[in-house]
Order: structure tokens, then C-alpha cells, then sequence
């Protein structure tokens, strides 16, 4: 098998996510064959380091032995059995192990396939809390400017990135979105903490004006990954955990992208000493191996829905492949290299080692900002650093970025403007250093004309 070859057969039959298809006209695609570790490998043996860890899902590397091995174990054990009136042994030690884990009081798990669904499903059953608990008038969320949750409806209705939002806005419930509490733009001499605390007044005039019809709010904890990776001060969420109960309000966390230590904590909502009323978990969740998501919740929510049949009070959704055991074997593999050797540790190491190698780059004329909180990184170009105008996003800089990369051995596939650093946990610190040398070579490519 040749790279052209499979590539030839893809484009005949295949439709890739987040992609103009027509740029495959003159942008190769990669075919992979292998991965090990942080590497993949083409069918004609170029490596490329994976410093996204495949959409952000990838913890430990490419075929770790013992996920593997963990895998093949159950792959003989049971495949996939129904949830409903079924249990299996997997999916009751993974929910034990994250109700110790995650922050106090988070005692249920509920199972879905992926991280959309997962929002999907903390969005239901905040509506239908309140519903059975008889306050009907709670239809509403709201949703942090340049939010991002998923690309099913309901998770792009409480998101506020246009270019996943506006093409289906017609077919979106109407939240309410409130200015973001990042600093980026914050005021000469104004700390990441005063922004937020500054921005953090929109939403108490939200929720004291219309906390009838709110039944959550929906927030990205630390970090708003798809929406430029733009990073603010946990201050932002102790206010708004306090202002939730105040109001009657639950809290949502989508740590979907930031969970299982990519902030520099195992969650990102521990850094704020907070417990939010659902925690959405997925990607990292099973090491990169499998689909799988989780909504934790707390007793008193669970308790709403507990009731006689006849009442109607149950919870109403599904999925076909809930809590599948292989996925969740994963996740408890997954779980295990965590509990085996300092990962939290380990990663404040190649977080310093990120951020020096990084650093230098704030000096370049059209970059705007170099930001991290802990394993992630991103640096934003901008036409004019002075005034943070952007490039027109017509010009596509970031793609010459990813092109230089690709021919340089790394997968550094940008979010518009932004290029960032996500890689796997097992990346060394020359890695890095070698991370950075390619995205500084690539912005002077970018920003040359």
C-alpha cells in the first residue's frame, strides 16, 4: 500500500470532518498506517509527532502496551453488552473510580458516546430537573462568548464560535450569551484576574435579571479550546459557582477537552476549589483509544428523577453503545497510568519546559499573544501586534503554519490563527524544543509578505 494509492481510494468514498474537501485539490492528505508513542507513521515511512494528540484525545501515546494489553484482555472477555436492566464489571469500577476522583459531591455517572452528546445530555437533564421539580418557566442557557461545546444542536445552540454556529442558527434553540472572561484584550497594566472579575459583571446582571427562566449555565473551565484557545482566571469560576446558588442556577462544566490533567490539575474545576452541578468528560477519558463520554452529577439532581413509573419522572435518553465495556476498560486503563506514576507532576515539568521553549516568540512582530495553562500552549498571529488586528481570515496563515510543519515531521493543525501546543503526556523536553523551532520557522513563513 502506497500513501497515494489509499489516498486516491479515500477521496473516492470518504467525507472528513471540518474540512473543504475541494483543498484536497492541492493539500495532500496523510494517510497513517502506525502509531507509537507521540509518532505516526505514512505508509512510506515518514513520521509525524502528533502535538495535538489527535484532536486533543491522546493522553499516554500511540499504542501504549498496557492500554493495549488492557484491551485484549476484555476483547475476551465481553465486547458490548446493553445498559439498560445490564451492568457489566467495567462500567461500575469506572464510575467508582472517577466518584473519587472527581471534585466532592459529583456521585452519579452518566454514560454517552462522545463529547456532544455528553453536553446534549447535561442540557437535558438540566431542563428536566427543574421540570420535574414543577418550574417549567426554566427553558433557558447561557453561554460564554466564544464558547465552543459540540456540533449537535443542542451543543451548538450554547456555543458562540460563528464559524460552527451561524450556518445553523435557524435550526438553534436562542441562549444567552455574555462577554467571555479571557485577556486577551485586557487593558494595559489590568491583570487575567481583574478582566475576569471586571467581565464577570455581564453575567450577575444576567442571572439576577433573569434567573426564572435559566436552567444553567454552560462554561469551558480555564480554557476555551475551540474558540482560540483563549485562557482566563479561575476567579471566574468561583464567582459563578456562588452566583449559581444564589440564583438557582446549575452550573455546567464542559471539561471535556481540559479534564485529566491538561490544565495542570487532574480537572481544571479543582483550580477554582468548586464542584459544578454536572461535569461533561470525554476525549482524554479513555486515553485516545475509544468513543466514549460521561456526565457526572450530584445525588440531589439523581434524586429528581427517582420516583414510581407511573410518574413519569424518569430520564429520556440513550444511546446505543452507553457505557460500552471495551471503552470503558480503556478509561480504567487509562485511569491506572495515572494512579501508577506522577502524571500531574511529571506535566508541570514539560509545562515549564513548553513555556520556555515558547517564549521568545512574544517578541515577534505579528505575534500577538504566546499563553499556556499547563499542557496547553498556543501562540495568535495578528497583521498589527499594536492594535491586535488580525490577519484577514481570507489569507489562511495558520495553514501555511501546518503545511511547514507536515513537511517537517509534526501535526500542528491550527484553530484559524491560533497554533498551539497539546501533545501527549509522554512528549519529551527536546520534543518540545524541536515543537517550537518548527512553529517558530513556520510563522516567519506565515507573516513574510
Amino acid at each position: 500500500m502506497s500513501n497515494n494509492a489509499l489516498s486516491s481510494r479515500d477521496l473516492a468514498v470518504v467525507w472528513h470532518p471540518c474540512t473543504q474537501m475541494k483543498d484536497h485539490e492541492s493539500l495532500p492528505m496523510i494517510p497513517i498506517r502506525r502509531g507509537e508513542g507521540v509518532w505516526l507513521e505514512d505508509f512510506e515511512g515518514h513520521r509525524y509527532l502528533d502535538a495535538i494528540s489527535s484532536w486533543w484525545v491522546n493522553l499516554f501515546g500511540h499504542a501504549h502496551p498496557y492500554i493495549n494489553a488492557c484491551l485484549q484482555e476484555q476483547l475476551s472477555q465481553l465486547e458490548h453488552v446493553i445498559l439498560a436492566g445490564f451492568t457489566h464489571e467495567p462500567v461500575v469500577a469506572l464510575s467508582e473510580r472517577l466518584v473519587k476522583l472527581a471534585p466532592p459531591g459529583l456521585t452519579r455517572c452518566f454514560y454517552a458516546d462522545n463529547g456532544s452528546s455528553a453536553v446534549e445530555v447535561a442540557l437535558k437533564m438540566s431542563y428536566h430537573f427543574f421540570r420535574n421539580q414543577g418550574q417549567t418557566q426554566k427553558t433557558r442557557f447561557v453561554c460564554l462568548q466564544n464558547s465552543y461545546h459540540g456540533e449537535t444542536l443542542g451543543a451548538l445552540a450554547v456555543g458562540d464560535v460563528a464559524l460552527y454556529k451561524e450556518t445553523y442558527q435557524p435550526l438553534l434553540m436562542q441562549s444567552i450569551t455574555v462577554p467571555g472572561p479571557d485577556c486577551f484584550d485586557r487593558e494595559p497594566g489590568e491583570s487575567c484576574a481583574e478582566v475576569a472579575l471586571r467581565r464577570f459583571e455581564a453575567m450577575e446582571q444576567v442571572l439576577a435579571t433573569q434567573a426564572e427562566q435559566i436552567c444553567a449555565v454552560i462554561i469551558e473551565p480555564l480554557v476555551q479550546c475551540a474558540g482560540g484557545m483563549r485562557m482566563y482566571d479561575p476567579i471566574y469560576l468561583t464567582r459563578l459557582r456562588k452566583a449559581c446558588d444564589r440564583y438557582n442556577i446549575h452550573l455546567i462544566a464542559d471539561e471535556i477537552a481540559v479534564g485529566f490533567g491538561r490544565t495542570g490539575s487532574l480537572f481544571a474545576c479543582e483550580q477554582a476549589a468548586m464542584t459544578p452541578d454536572y461535569l461533561c468528560l470525554s476525549k482524554g477519558l479513555t486515553g485516545g483509544y475509544l468513543p466514549l463520554s460521561v456526565v457526572m452529577t450530584t445525588e440531589a439532581i439523581f434524586a429528581a428523577f427517582y420516583d414510581e413509573y407511573q410518574k413519569l419522572t424518569a430520564f429520556l435518553h440513550s444511546h446505543s453503545y452507553t457505557g460500552n465495556p471495551l471503552a470503558c476498560r480503556a478509561a480504567l486503563a487509562t485511569l491506572d497510568l495515572f494512579a501508577q506514576t506522577d502524571v500531574l507532576g511529571h506535566n508541570r515539568h514539560l509545562a515549564q519546559v513548553m513555556g520556555e521553549a515558547l517564549r521568545d516568540l512574544q517578541d515577534h512582530p505579528h505575534v500577538a499573544e504566546v499563553r499556556q495553562t499547563g499542557m496547553i500552549a498556543a501562540v495568535e498571529l495578528v497583521k498589527d501586534k499594536a492594535r491586535k488586528i488580525p490577519y484577514p481570515w481570507q489569507e489562511r496563515r495558520g495553514l501555511r503554519i501546518y503545511r511547514h510543519a507536515l513537511q517537517r515531521g509534526a501535526l500542528l493543525r491550527p484553530l484559524g490563527a491560533v497554533s498551539y501546543l497539546m501533545p501527549p503526556y509522554i512528549i519529551t523536553p527536546e520534543q518540545i524544543h524541536w515543537l517550537a523551532d518548527i512553529l517558530r520557522e513556520g510563522i516567519t513563513l506565515a507573516t513574510a509578505d
